[in-house]
């Protein structure tokens, strides 16, 4: 990717990160020696799982919001987990305390169908049980993003329906996504805007893609993308502080015509969209987005709290 491109998980580089280590199957070893068998299914096909989490003052944001929808995805391809909620818990706080992290941390959690037999798709033919992997990394996301903004390009790759592959799971396949990306560094963007089967839009490559339009805040309907945490957290502000939000389909027409949009996701939380295919948004002013940034990050600053009278921490 060029060096003047820019994505939502940009972050200053962090040295310590070159000596993180990294949960595999019960063991916490040295990034160098993290390694999974060229056998695994994740590594053959894709066959996985995975939530991606942040580490705020010694409390996993949304803890619950994110096993809910790890659980659901793993139960729905019939992958089993092998531990509960309190083994996972219990394995990112290890993980956190071997590594000497509290804060500004982001966290990948992987969990594939384990090791093949041999090296055909069929899921019986993984018979060693799950493979689960934790990658914590000091991880701050860049201060800059907040004025440059993010420039997006309309891409071919769209979210398709969900009996192709359902755009709710937060699967190890990817592909799609990256064929977006690819196509949106092609058009000389950060990230690519997908539409959804029918041409409307639904969300770019990495995040949830919200637009403001006098003062309403509009999304996808949500039936052709991933149903992002940080989504469903922006949607939940807006409706508890009187701000109009709408769930529903719209054009590019209307996308160009805003006069904010932003993404939304675990790692960036909001984060402001500068163009559209060369379009610029808005006149640069983000009240709107600003202003629910400022009460995500107080909803956080509440969970600390919460999870810490219930002594549920990292």
């Amino acid at each position: 990717m060029s060096t003047d491109n820019h994505t939502t998980h940009d972050a200053d580089d962090d040295i310590r990160n070159r000596d993180i280590k990294i949960y595999v199957n019960g063991d916490i070893v040295h990034r160098d020696d993290a390694k999974v068998s060229v056998y695994d299914s994740g590594f053959m096909l894709g066959d996985g799982m995975w939530e991606g989490l942040r580490l705020h003052d010694g409390v996993w944001s949304f803890f619950d919001d994110h096993m809910d929808r790890f659980f659901d995805s793993c139960k729905a391809v019939s992958l089993e987990v092998g531990v509960d909620r309190a083994g996972i818990m219990d394995a990112l706080r290890k993980t956190a305390q071997a590594n000497g992290m509290t804060t500004d941390v982001h966290c990948r959690l992987m969990l594939t169908r384990g090791l093949k037999a041999k090296p055909f798709q069929h899921p019986a033919l993984s018979r060693t049980g799950p493979t689960l992997v934790i990658i914590m990394e000091h991880s701050k996301p860049a201060a800059a993003l907040q004025d440059r903004g993010i420039r997006l390009a309309t891409v071919p790759q769209i979210r398709g329906v969900p009996m192709a592959q359902d755009a709710k799971y937060n699967s190890h396949s990817k592909l799609n996504c990256v064929i977006a990306c690819l196509q949106a560094e092609q058009a000389g963007a950060d990230e690519g805007l997908m539409l959804d089967p029918h041409g409307f839009v639904n969300t770019t490559n990495a995040c949830n893609f919200f637009i403001v339009r006098r003062g309403e805040v509009w999304t996808s309907t949500g039936d052709y993308c991933m149903n992002g945490v940080t989504r469903q957290k922006v949607i939940d502000i807006c409706r508890a502080n009187e701000i109009p939000v709408f769930e529903k389909n719209f054009s590019l027409y209307e996308a160009y015509g805003a006069e904010e949009a932003f993404l939304t996701g675990t790692f960036g939380a909001q984060t402001p969209v500068a163009e559209i295919d060369g379009k610029p948004i808005g006149d640069g002013g983000r009240p709107v987005t600003q202003r629910i940034r400022k009460i995500y990050k107080d909803w956080i600053a509440e969970d600390v709290k919460a999870n810490a009278k219930k002594g549920v921490s990292s």
